[in-house]
């Protein structure tokens, strides 16, 4: 158990948490959530010690271990993948070099025995001897096989370095465990098994995510930041949106009786409490779910962008067809006689082995990339908005986002009072809309490339990997928008619940051909045996 008594942070110009006190109890998952820049991983980074608080204390229990996923993945180069997990455990690592290098020393004496005996012994009660089996029973977890154990952290790309790192977390099952983003990186096979580590983990975890699907998945409890305070809410983080939104609702319903309001509440809580997620503690999660009432749940300050897509016309019968398309980049061949037909009310989800196959078909498809060998033919009535994957060049300029935005609207819609009420649904208020593009956070320029396709009013929409950069607000007006879509939708995405939620249509694009499956959904999908093996055999090269 870790305990939180009366923690402030504050910095110069703002402050950023108030008289937080908060116990995170064993046999638990936390979901710490909050708008960007509410402080999440600096709120991980006091409890772990590595950031003192203005004001309060952060006690673990005696004898307890922290754990905490670290981000610099350049920190063990010169050791092996096998004992950079061990070093997780930092007792047991210091014992086990301290023993070796008596062990070592050429003039062993009788103090040096005395000395070993004692560091066996303790090596013993820490679970040394079991060290390096757990060690090679997560990395094969997280699909790194024993052929990397003993290679050196240098020779490991950067996705095998995430995985090192997140097993070095979990090594020696630490009592309170901190996990910042842990399935940034990771692909989806290891998702899957860090999912049921932590749903079977019986300590303490706290973890900051965009990931939805994870976060429902894994978590007990929400500690949402907001108003510069951590509100504990019993249940994933489905539960914690829509509790706040009816929040919200009632709140502004002020004619509403309250016993009305209760009954609604109670409803919604009972249907949340048939479907807990975690089945180790979904009786004790459904009994302190009965005992909430409707001043335990409080209206969130979060702001979503408004995102709304409308088409200017209608697609006719013919939407794409594909044929026989190969692409080369870099001397490698990234599409191989590739060939689909979409239909006017496809809205498609493009799934490869990596990134750069989707990534390439978008770049051929939008035209910025000329195929080998074969043909791309839209529908005549079809007009497509893209958002790629990498964005940088567009914003290379010093202009305002105003401007910017200015030349993609139609006449009536480019003055500056139409273009401010536009940019402030999308959360850029008063003199945000003047800031240079170049200058703007990932998060923002997302937010601008979207704010251009609402206003090319197109009929195909093309997005690789529309999340990145985004906050869970964003990402849930946007999953929102492109579901009550009525145009065509062509995507490509990490993120398991956008894709079950907007596709009715699965392309795979694997390297022995198109696998293409219509009215299947991504969990269905995911469940074929074929499909599971292949992403574990793939897992490891990523």
């Amino acid at each position: 158990m870790i305990t939180v008594s009366d923690v402030s942070l504050h910095f110069a110009d703002r402050k950023l948490f108030q008289d937080v006190n908060i116990k995170f109890t064993s046999g638990n998952c936390y979901g710490l959530i909050g708008a960007n820049g509410a402080g999440k991983s600096t709120f991980l980074k006091v409890l772990s010690g590595e950031i003192q608080p203005s004001t309060g204390t952060v006690t673990l229990d005696p004898n307890e271990r922290l754990a905490t996923l670290r981000q610099n993945h350049f920190d063990y180069e010169d050791n092996t993948v096998l004992e950079t997990v061990i070093m997780g455990h930092t007792d047991l690592y210091r014992i086990m070099q301290e023993k070796d290098a008596i062990y070592m020393k050429p003039d062993f004496d009788e103090a040096d025995g005395i000395r070993a005996a004692e560091l066996e012994a303790e090596f013993g009660e820490i679970g040394g001897w079991e060290a390096e089996s757990e060690a090679s029973q997560l990395l094969q977890g997280l699909n790194l096989p024993e052929s990397f154990h003993q290679e050196k952290m240098s020779a490991l790309t950067e996705g095998q370095k995430i995985k090192v790192l997140l097993a070095q977390a979990l090594f020696g099952k630490p009592d309170v465990l901190l996990l910042d983003e842990p399935t940034n990186g990771l692909d989806v096979a290891s998702i899957d098994w860090l999912e049921e580590f932590l749903i079977n983990f019986e300590n303490t975890v706290i973890v900051v995510s965009h990931d939805r699907h994870f976060l429902n998945k894994v978590c007990t409890h929400m500690a949402d930041l907001d108003f510069s305070r951590i509100q504990l809410y019993v249940g994933n983080y489905d539960f914690w949106l829509e509790s706040s939104q009816l929040a919200q609702k009632l709140m502004q319903d002020q004619n509403a009786k309250k016993e009305e309001k209760i009954k609604e509440l109670q409803a919604f809580i009972a249907r949340f409490s048939a479907n807990a997620s975690k089945s180790k503690q979904a009786t004790s999660r459904k009994k302190m779910l009965d005992k909430i009432t409707l001043d335990d749940i409080q209206p969130s300050s979060r702001r979503y962008p408004f995102i709304k897509f409308v088409p200017n016309r209608e697609i006719g019968n013919d939407l794409l067809q594909v044929d026989d398309l190969s692409v080369t980049v870099a001397g490698k061949k990234v599409l191989d006689h590739v060939s689909f037909i979409l239909n006017k009310d496809d809205k498609v989800a493009f799934l490869a082995d990596n990134d750069m196959v989707t990534t390439t078909l978008f770049k051929v498809l939008t035209g910025e990339l000329t195929p080998d060998s074969g043909t791309v033919r839209w529908g005549v009535t079809t007009s497509t908005a893209y958002l790629p994957k990498d964005f940088t060049a567009i914003f290379d300029e010093e202009t305002s986002i105003l401007d910017w935005l200015r030349q993609f609207a139609e006449k009536g819609e480019d003055d500056n009072t139409f273009l401010r009420g536009f940019l402030g649904r999308m959360l850029f208020s008063g003199d945000d809309v003047l800031k240079s593009v170049n200058v703007l956070s990932g998060g923002e320029k997302v937010r601008v490339m979207l704010s251009k396709m609402m206003l090319l009013k197109a009929n195909v929409l093309l997005l690789d990997d529309p999340t990145n950069h985004l906050d869970l607000e964003s990402i849930t007006a946007l999953n929102d928008g492109l579901i009550d879509y009525q145009g065509a939708i062509c995507f490509a995405s990490h993120d398991h619940q956008f894709i079950q939620t907007v596709a009715n249509r699965l392309i795979y694009l694997s390297a022995n051909g198109v696998v293409d499956r219509a009215e299947t959904t991504y969990d269905e999908f995911r469940a074929n045996p074929q499909v599971q093996a292949r992403l574990a055999e793939l897992a490891p090269s990523v």
